[in-house]
């Protein structure tokens, strides 16, 4: 028997395909059964449309065998089977595929039988990355003759007349020695099958079956010495319709909650199970769910997100990142579509613009779902919070701010009045008449934030403070600029934007009026402030920092404690004085008649107020000797 070349390719594509294209040799288990459901499928599908009663989808079955002894692994479908030609043309020349010429002569028809699944021609040869040598026996449906191809590899294969039992396909693996680096005796071990089964291919709609060792009690052996023995039994790996496929009416919530905890290894039920299905242009069913908590690695670099990715409940990737936004990267799940554009090892996706879809699809329906949330389960949405509003927090600063109207009705900020979380529609829906702004105070807690001396004047008036105690909210909100046309602004802006025309006339006049006093403090100061006046916000502290400009004084803090960050940052910023405090009395008493400890006095006022705002002084230990110098005197 002559040995036949194949067509297409070289011994170096073939070694290409061998080698490089899957990242992991187990999915030579994966293509193979998809090969023989498409198979299968195709029989049935022909059966239908050729009006034949005599074949029922409870007639099909995927069996496979592992046996150690002759290191050979088989995989037996009762499908269409293939002619000698077929057999030539579908298994001579790479990337050749059937399935996928079987499936555009049928998709006029538009019949859900048609649910192929191999599209490339390619995964067959997967075998040769765990096999020395592949013999495939194949008798098609109503045929009399069987037969045989056999190949070793690149260097060709041969086809030849054989005896089968039964139509279908046959294939056989003559399992590699192990090496140093690699371990084939995994692909003979049937628990090792079974989870490789389990993992990729548990919803193949047809049964995949196989011997699988076990014990039990010997019959008659006495009670206080029990003896077992070993014995094989035909079982079912694969589940075969996954859970949503089902009807809902079939499922019930703690279906999902046991599903998503043995598939995705948390502990807890989920907060909310999200089940989608679409058709059209963009097809296919999610199941996602919002954790009850956060992984422990989820606010690190170790964290992947992504969504498992099935094609026609064929497991595609682990994690496909592109179908979530970094937003909602908390969202666990999985997405399963008939029609997505795979590559020849089906391992990646193609960035297209199905794909695309789906995800913008995804994204609407989780921001649906966590606002439905938010607006009828409330408590439940605070506690989703506490754990992931520092991922819609970053969400909204990120890429220049793309998702933050997708993101800031789900924002939550604790308010000074309501003393609770508050959302930026309930404050402003409680704005005052004419307030201008969406106040804000940073801190690094609520008790800190309500302490500040520029919130003083605003509790008073009865204004509403947003307090932020994360380093990236004031971030956020600088991204947002506006919500509802009310725009934001810290209690540590220079303008608060309180003040009437009267009341600035007055305070303007008493800032010219103390011009030199104020000039004379600024130049103490050395650079360190842009400006010193008196302030229109402070009612009972003597001092604060304002600033200016874009950078504000909380961002400085955190920018400035960014690890690597060589440049220090610094604000704009603005020593404001309470010309109604007795230290304001006292400041003016000695530009009088001693300067040189009103600067001394300026020191200690700018310092007092730094820590104030949480910022370290530039030399401790000579605020310490000058607060020890004021005390002896």
């Amino acid at each position: 028997m002559s040995k036949k070349q194949f067509k297409a390719e070289s011994k170096r594509l073939l070694d290409l395909m061998i080698n490089s294209i899957y990242t992991h040799k187990e999915i030579f288990l994966r293509e193979l059964i998809s090969n023989a459901s498409d198979a299968i499928d195709k029989l049935y599908y022909e059966s239908l449309a050729n009006g034949q009663t005599g074949l029922s989808r409870s007639d099909f079955s995927i069996d496979l065998a592992a046996n150690k002894d002759t290191r050979t692994f088989t995989i037996r479908d009762n499908g269409c089977g293939m002619t000698s030609e077929e057999l030539e043309s579908n298994l001579g020349t790479i990337a050749k595929s059937g399935s996928l010429a079987f499936k555009k002569e049928h998709e006029a028809e538009k019949q859900e039988e048609i649910d192929v699944i191999g599209q490339f021609g390619v995964g067959f040869y997967s075998a040769f990355m765990v096999s020395s040598h592949v013999t495939v026996k194949s008798k098609p449906f109503g045929s009399e003759k069987a037969w045989c191809w056999e190949s070793s590899g690149a260097d060709g294969y041969t086809i030849s007349e054989c005896e089968k039992e039964g139509h279908g396909t046959e294939i056989t693996l003559k399992i590699k020695e192990n090496t140093e680096e690699e371990n084939y005796d995994e692909f003979l071990d049937p628990h090792r099958i079974s989870m490789l089964v389990k993992k990729y291919s548990d919803y193949i709609r047809y049964p995949i079956r196989m011997d699988m060792p076990a014990t039990r009690l010997k019959e008659g052996c006495p009670e206080d010495k029990p003896e077992y023995e070993s014995y094989t039994v035909n079982e079912t790996l694969n589940s075969m319709v996954p859970i949503w496929k089902k009807r809902k009416s079939e499922v019930s919530q703690e279906d999902y909650n046991q599903f998503y905890k043995e598939k995705f290894f948390d502990f807890e039920d989920p907060v909310r199970t999200i089940y989608t299905s679409t058709e059209g242009t963009a097809t296919y069913q999610a199941l996602l769910f919002v954790p009850a908590r956060a992984p422990y690695n989820y606010y690190s670099r170790e964290y992947e997100k992504g969504l498992q990715l099935y094609a026609s409940g064929v497991l595609i990737m682990e994690k496909c990142a592109d179908l979530l936004p970094d937003c909602f990267s908390f969202i666990r799940g999985l997405v399963d579509s008939q029609d997505l554009s795979l590559n020849i090892s089906r391992e990646m996706l193609q960035h297209d613009r199905q794909l695309k879809l789906i995800a913008h699809s995804l994204e609407k329906r989780i921001h649906s779902e966590l606002l439905s949330m938010l607006k009828n389960e409330r408590e439940k949405y605070e506690a989703f919070f506490k754990n992931f509003g520092l991922q819609l927090k970053y969400g909204v600063y990120s890429e220049y701010g793309a998702k933050k109207d997708l993101l800031q009705d789900l924002l939550l900020f604790y308010s000074s009045n309501e003393k609770k979380l508050a959302t930026l529609a309930e404050y402003v829906g409680r704005m005052r008449e004419n307030q201008k702004y969406i106040y804000y105070a940073c801190a690094e807690t609520v008790e800190k934030a309500d302490l500040l001396p520029q919130t003083e004047r605003l509790k008073e008036e009865g204004y509403e403070i947003l307090y932020l105690t994360d380093d990236i909210d004031e971030f956020a909100l600088k991204m947002l600029y506006k919500y509802e046309d009310k725009e934001f602004r810290s209690v540590s802006d220079s303008d608060l934007g309180l003040e009437n025309e009267s009341e600035k006339e007055e305070n303007k006049k008493r800032n010219e009026e103390n011009k030199d006093l104020l000039t004379f403090l600024k130049d103490a100061l050395d650079g360190k402030v842009k400006e010193v006046r008196l302030s229109d916000k402070l009612k009972s502290h003597p001092v604060c920092l304002s600033s200016g400009g874009a950078i504000s004084l909380e961002m400085e803090k955190v920018l400035n404690a960014m690890p690597g960050q060589e440049q220090k940052i610094q604000a704009e910023r603005v020593l404001e004085i309470n010309a109604s405090h007795p230290v304001f009395a006292a400041l003016q008493r000695l530009y009088a008649e001693d300067q040189e400890k009103l600067k001394q006095y300026a020191s200690l006022l700018y310092t007092q107020a730094l820590l104030i705002e949480g910022i370290s002084p530039e030399d401790p230990v000579a605020f310490s000797n000058a607060i020890c110098d004021l005390m002896a005197k």
